[in-house]
């Protein structure tokens, strides 16, 4: 106890002294020993690669977990070394909603249907964000956390002792540099005719005392500076290890761009998947106005108008060169209708298409058709030719070149 007791008041001492030294250093009071330039450069290199690593771990956590609660959550199960509950995404939150309103709407109504793929895909996209997460997580939030509560706890304590070693050092150079100045000051020329010869004697006596003062000091200052000197080679390699931490931050954000590639890239053909099913539906969304409303089926020219959606109908137009009156009945016959002397431009298919109707073109992907409007079409649509075959085509499934 009593041990503990000399050695904690040791330490406060020391703690004390140091915290006035480092005072009067920033008061320009007290001489400070300086770093070279190369030493300044690897400290302030460390402090910015710290400061953005930090910066970059918190920003790309709220990309990939926006709910500041659920990352209070992660970091407390992190911090308590217990596994994270899995937890659902919006996306598929989204999807369990979809279908669930499908089966109460009827599975086999058009938006029933509808939902059924669209919550499908929410799935598989939600089930894409997940695994996103995971590899980001993995590759490249982990080894920026672990080089922030690893390396740079050591590279911090490294240079807190370089820092004491250095005030030390400067301790020790104060020291010797009053006890030399005693010491000349001892050592003046005594006044032989003073009439009390006692004080030549005690001026002596000083003189040899600050002489062995300097000798202490002195052999303190080599030993301070053996000290700092080791410790700062030791602070110096941490610090050059910044070069090997960027290296490897390199690598993880390679990994990192790639993850975020591939779960774009899934995402884009999930939902061109989810646009070709809804394509040859496009017409479908009119077809609830049947069955929900009965009494329209006693009206012929209205349930014909309902249960072929899909076929574009246009007002009663006066005759134009080329291109014949033929709207009877409101529905328009592309096989009597002859192509505009201009306006007429050439297409890919960007991916296959099945008819719904004798009106329709069915397409195949990446096959070259002619294609043009008529007056009155519905904007969605263009008549495309193939040969001898003509029929309508969804504009979505063309691109249109010059």
């Amino acid at each position: 106890m009593e041990f503990n007791v000399k050695k904690l008041a040791s330490d406060a001492g020391v703690f004390f002294s140091r915290a006035m030294q480092f005072t009067e250093e920033k008061l320009g009071q007290a001489e400070k020993t300086e770093l070279d330039a190369h030493f300044e450069n690897l400290l302030a290199r460390a402090d910015c690669t710290k400061n953005w690593t930090e910066k970059i771990l918190r920003q790309t956590e709220v990309l990939l977990q926006p709910n500041p609660s659920a990352r209070v959550e992660e970091f407390l199960y992190e911090k308590l070394d217990r596994k994270v509950p899995s937890r659902v995404t919006n996306g598929e939150l989204l999807a369990q909603y979809m279908t669930e309103a499908a089966n109460d709407f009827g599975p086999g109504t058009p938006y029933g249907k509808t939902l059924i793929k669209v919550g499908e895909t929410q799935r598989r996209l939600g089930a894409a964000e997940r695994e996103f997460i995971h590899s980001a997580s993995i590759n490249f939030l982990t080894p920026l956390r672990n080089f922030l509560e690893g390396d740079w706890r050591t590279i911090s304590k490294e240079r807190r002792i370089l820092q004491n070693r250095r005030l030390d050092l400067d301790a020790c150079k104060a020291r010797l540099k009053k006890a030399k100045a005693a010491e000349a000051k001892a050592a003046a020329v005594p006044d032989f005719q003073e009439t009390r010869p006692r004080n030549y004697v005690l001026s002596a006596s000083a003189s040899a005392l600050w002489s062995d003062e300097v000798e202490k000091a002195e052999h303190e200052l080599r030993l301070t500076q053996t000290e700092f000197d080791r410790q700062a080679e030791v602070t110096r390699l941490l610090l050059e290890g910044i070069s090997s931490t960027h290296v490897n931050h390199l690598r993880c954000l390679h990994e990192f761009v790639e993850s975020q590639t591939n779960y774009y890239a899934q995402c884009y053909q999930f939902m061109l998947d989810l646009q070709k099913q809804l394509g040859r539906f496009s017409g479908t969304f009119v077809g609830n106005a049947e069955s929900a409303s009965p009494a329209a089926a006693t009206s012929p020219p209205a349930v014909a108008a309902a249960t072929l959606p899909a076929v574009p109908t246009i007002p009663v137009v006066p005759t134009i060169v080329g291109v014949p009156n033929t709207v009877a009945e409101g529905v328009l016959n592309p096989n009597e209708v002859k192509p505009p002397a201009s306006g007429t431009r050439r297409a890919r298919v960007l991916y296959d298409y099945e008819a719904a109707d004798s009106t329709e073109l069915a397409l195949l992907a990446d096959e070259m058709i002619t294609v043009y409007s008529l007056p009155g079409m519905d904007p969605d649509w263009l008549i495309g030719e193939r040969g001898n075959q003509k029929g309508k085509v969804p504009v979505t499934y063309l691109e249109l070149l010059s």
